[in-house]
């Protein structure tokens, strides 16, 4: 079993570092919770790998900068398609 965990921990990190993804992206694209790519990825992955780790880690260090500007992105796209209904009807 922990074989499969740690597999695991290292595709989480090299699909991250390979797509510059979230953590939320990465758990849809595997189908686990966002909570098992962030425990894999913060406990197990510098234990197998600490240079894979670091690249990770600046990676999500950036997705987590960036944060607010995709929450405001998505507001205001969540308005614009009110609006657009809106004029619609």
């Amino acid at each position: 079993m922990k074989g499969i965990l740690e597999d695991r921990a290292v595709r989480l990190g090299e699909y991250i570092i390979e797509h510059q993804s979230t953590v939320r992206d990465t758990a849809a694209v595997f189908g686990i919770s966002k909570s098992t790519v962030h425990k894999d990825i913060t406990t197990l992955l510098p234990k197998l790998n600490a240079g894979l780790y670091r690249e990770v880690r600046a990676v999500l260090d950036v997705n987590k900068e960036e944060r607010h500007l995709r929450g405001g992105e998505a507001t205001k796209h969540k308005y614009e398609v009110l609006k657009a209904l809106k004029v619609r009807s």
